[in-house]
């Protein structure tokens, strides 16, 4: 109903005359009225008289929004107080958090490489393969089966189980898993090219009125670097690995890690609505590239020593080898070959018993190449002279046992050197029983020799679960071990320290400490040289000299036993080794280890040549036999690389045996 309007207020005018009256009318008469009608549509009062409307008065409401718009700003000023007042410090680091982002740059880990610069491990760009398990639900990807689907395609690129990639891709609550680390660019390519692929097909898809399903949206990458050897599985006993996280797994790349990998970076920056804010500020600290390594060993006679060994421990069907080449004058490896090896590029087949450095961490008995270090005391403590006579009879009786040769023979007469050439274990237990008064005494300065050769100790090199070896005090040592260390059994080394017990001899008796790493070059790239390594006299120049010749009858004399080791045109420095192996499994002895050992040219040493291997088991079981010819192989090879000029001169040809009553 509508509302009623207020009555019109009656406007005097001028006076008209009543109808029917004259003109003539009283003067002053006043003229009818005609009521105004009420407009239509409008409500009036009984009587025909309109209702007046009357305003409310606005004051209440003035009054209620007021205490409204109060209300409003007191909360508003609770709140105000409450953030920049009461919990300001936790919403500004809540803020800054949520506004800027960090990033951690990776640095470039730096290069191995060989003495002359050849690259031996290096890296490359590759890429984290990652993925978004969020975006392989069936809301996002708008595929109810969008895991396995992609689990199926990515499988064969990335050679990963199906069933361990659609674990991670379905991942409750995750927002990031990796699928693969270090894939090379053409791996991250194929994914390239799929993702275009489906992206496309889900584009047309949802044109035509389709879900636009795509199972790769998801799949995404992180830009990292991989560890390669160009080289395969060349000195990889040497230089180790580099484990899934980027560090150091092995080997030198263990043992250097903090050098090579450098020091990360960060990046920190503004962001909003996931874009970089240029304006805001940020900071960097850039990443430092770890420091070049350059190792002492000469890739090519790397090469050269590591197919010999390999050569040899499959045709032998042998347990493994291993073969070292030393400067014998600076102490550098130049070579330190295992056999069987593994190539780091692909561990997935490698076994446990496979990794490390062999030449390093195995520790086993020598047997006759240990004799060296017998004739050396002997000399130097002038027991006897290279021409001493020594009766060999077929066995000797001595403690609690009964000693012999690694072969029957009647009584033989032989000079110390001949003891020497023919690797008598009788004449060196009679010759070493005259270091002296006593059998005790006789032990203890055998063992004072032993040690200062190195034995019983680590060889300087720093190289993870390197072995010292094993040597019991004299004290300790058994009946028997009494007369067998003298020969080589009952003590253990490892393959560097039988090598550098060559090199002392070599060097005028200076045992110089093996040395693996020449220097490094950082950042700034100087060049900074490795500490010089320790150096200490064992023997005279002159007990050095003598032994270096008496090791030529080994190889020179028809009598010898290391003949298979004669290079033409150089004279040669060699002794055998044949000794009873202790099983590592059983820990009894089982098997053989054959080995050679020596130094050319003998007339001026330059390189020294170790070999050994253990349990062969196929052929031949003796070092001469077997080892002879591979130090054969890799001394010449050595020689012709360090184009060492041949000797100057013939051996003098010791006397190797005497005839009774001269």
């Amino acid at each position: 109903m509508p509302p009623k309007e207020p009555p019109r207020r009656r406007v005097p005018g001028p006076a008209r005359p009543r109808s029917g009256a004259s003109g003539s009318g009283r003067s002053g008469a006043r003229p009818p009225t005609r009521r105004p009608r009420p407009a239509p549509g409008r409500t009036t009062a009984r009587g025909g008289t309109p209702r007046s409307l009357r305003l409310g008065s606005p004051r209440p409401r003035l009054r209620l929004v007021s205490l409204g718009l109060t209300l409003v700003m007191l909360a508003f000023v609770a709140r105000l107080l409450q953030v920049q007042a009461v919990d300001a410090s936790a919403y500004a680091a809540k803020a800054e958090k949520n506004r800027y982002l960090e990033y951690t740059v990776a640095a470039e880990r730096g290069e191995i490489t060989d003495r002359k610069g050849v690259a031996l491990a290096t890296s490359v760009d590759a890429h984290n393969i990652t993925a978004d398990p969020k975006m392989f639900t069936p809301e996002d990807s708008k595929a109810p089966d969008a895991p396995q689907q992609a689990a199926a395609l990515l499988a064969p690129i990335l050679g990963k189980d199906v069933d361990e990639l659609v674990k991670k891709l379905s991942a409750p609550g995750s927002r990031y898993t990796v699928l693969a680390y270090r894939q090379t660019p053409q791996v991250w390519k194929q994914i390239k090219d799929l993702k275009s692929v489906f992206a496309e097909k889900a584009y047309e898809d949802k044109a035509k009125g389709g879900p636009g399903a795509n199972v790769l949206a998801g799949v995404l990458q992180v830009p990292t670097t991989k560890r390669v050897y160009p080289n395969g599985d060349l000195a990889a006993g040497i230089l180790g690995f580099v484990s899934a996280d980027g560090k150091g797994g092995g080997g030198l790349e263990s043992q250097l890690n903090k050098e090579l990998a450098g020091e990360d970076g960060k990046i920190r920056y503004a962001q909003a609505g996931g874009r970089r804010v240029p304006t805001a500020g940020g900071s960097e600290i850039p990443a430092v590239p770890g420091s070049d390594i350059e190792l002492t060993i000469d890739r090519d006679i790397q090469w050269a020593a590591q197919k010999a060994i390999s050569d040899q421990v499959e045709k032998s069907k042998a347990d493994r080898g291993y073969v070292i080449v030393q400067n014998t004058r600076t102490g550098e490896l130049l070579a330190m070959a295992n056999a069987p090896g593994y190539d780091p590029n692909d561990l997935s087949q490698v076994t446990s018993a496979s990794l490390g450095n062999a030449a390093l961490q195995d520790v086993y008995e020598p047997g006759s190449t240990s004799k060296v270090m017998s004739m050396a005391a002997v000399l130097e403590e002038k027991a006897a002279t290279p021409g001493t006579h020594v009766t060999v009879p077929n066995r000797l009786h001595r403690g609690d046992r009964l000693f012999k040769d690694d072969v029957d023979h009647p009584t033989w007469y032989l000079t110390l050197n001949g003891v020497l050439a023919k690797s008598s274990n009788i004449g060196t237990i009679l010759a070493t029983g005259q270091l002296g008064k006593t059998q005790a005494e006789s032990n203890q300065v055998l063992y004072s020799y032993l040690r200062k050769f190195g034995l019983g100790s680590k060889t300087g090199l720093g190289y993870p679960g390197e072995s010292p070896g094993l040597l019991a005090h004299p004290k300790d040592w058994s009946t028997s071990q009494q007369y067998t260390i003298p020969f080589g059994q009952g003590l253990s080394l490892n393959a560097v320290q039988a090598a550098s017990v060559y090199s002392t001899i070599a060097n005028g008796g200076v045992r110089i400490a093996p040395t693996l790493v020449r220097g490094a070059k950082g950042s700034d790239g100087r060049f900074a040289p490795a500490e010089p390594p320790e150096e200490n006299r064992v023997v005279s120049e002159k007990t050095a000299k003598t032994l270096a010749t008496m090791l030529e009858s080994v190889v020179d004399d028809r009598e010898g036993t290391g003949t298979k080791a004669a290079i033409p045109g150089y004279r040669v420095a060699g002794k055998t080794g044949t000794a009873n192996r202790v099983d590592p499994v059983r820990g009894v002895y089982k098997g053989y280890t054959a080995s050679f050992a020596g130094f050319a040219p003998a007339d001026n040493p330059q390189v020294t040549v170790y070999c050994a291997i253990q349990n062969p088991t196929k052929g031949s079981y003796f070092g001469g036999q077997i080892c002879g010819p591979i130090y054969k192989q890799v001394m010449e090879f050595a020689l012709k690389t360090l184009q060492t000029p041949p000797s100057g001169s013939e051996p003098p040809r010791l006397p190797v045996s005497f005839k009774p009553g001269e």
